[in-house]
């Protein structure tokens, strides 16, 4: 939910570099990098299974974290700024935050949800989510964890924009309004090639059925005998 806040424990580490990296990995710990003001970077590592409830869960990957470093009792406020993932093994490589404050407004992209059931699907439209993604601007406790979009009353042929999400208190919504983020559009239909018609002298090819109306030849033309040698009188 917004404005959630979950404490993540870290532990600063000092080296850097790819080889570093894999060692860390191959202890179940994930590398990251603290930025603060002023351009400051903190460099960090911390387990896999708790950078994973960090960032699952209803809060989303909007939730406020209280950095701790190495234990200090004084924590940093930060947010999401980004993370890898390995596409084949689906495990955290590398992760991001970005320092906060809490009395300052940030600027992030929340996600948006369509909620409900398409008339226009009902009659077989095709329902497109065009624009996945809000860019908003807010206090770091305001940001919510998504947008829901109510499309139940959409029929083929219309467009949602994001003029129609739903207002959200202390949150600027930063995209135009006339942009299009869900339409229901008819079915696209494949009409069926008509059958061609042969010219003439062509032929039909193996199993191939002659259009109807024409006559099928077959053997010599008729009135002339069949061509061979005729006994001559014997």
């Amino acid at each position: 939910m917004a404005g959630e806040r979950i404490k993540l424990d870290v532990i600063p580490r000092d080296s850097a570099g790819s080889a570093e990296a894999r060692r860390l990995r191959a202890r179940g710990m994930v590398p990251g990098v603290l930025y603060g003001s002023g351009k400051q970077a903190h460099p960090f590592t911390v387990g896999e299974r708790d950078l994973r409830r960090v960032l699952t869960g209803d809060h989303g990957l909007h939730a406020i974290l209280d950095v701790t470093f190495d234990g200090q009792k004084t924590a940093r406020h930060a947010v999401l700024k980004d993370y890898q993932l390995d596409p084949t093994r689906a495990r955290l490589l590398h992760i991001d935050l970005h320092e906060v404050r809490l009395d300052q407004a940030i600027q992030t992209q929340v996600a948006v949800e369509l909620v409900g059931e398409s008339q226009g699907v009902k009659e077989g439209g095709v329902l497109t989510l065009v624009l996945r993604e809000i860019n908003v601007e807010a206090l770091p406790m305001e940001v919510p964890d998504h947008f829901e979009l109510d499309i139940s009353a959409m029929v083929i042929g219309d467009s949602l924009r994001v003029a129609d999400l739903p207002p959200r208190d202390g949150v600027t919504i930063l995209d135009d309004p006339d942009s299009v983020v869900a339409n229901v559009s008819a079915p696209r239909v494949e009409e069926e090639p008509e059958p061609e018609e042969l010219e003439e002298g062509e032929e039909l090819e193996e199993g191939e059925e002659r259009p109807e109306g024409e006559a099928e030849e077959a053997g010599e033309p008729e009135g002339e005998a069949p061509s061979g040698d005729e006994s001559s009188g014997e």
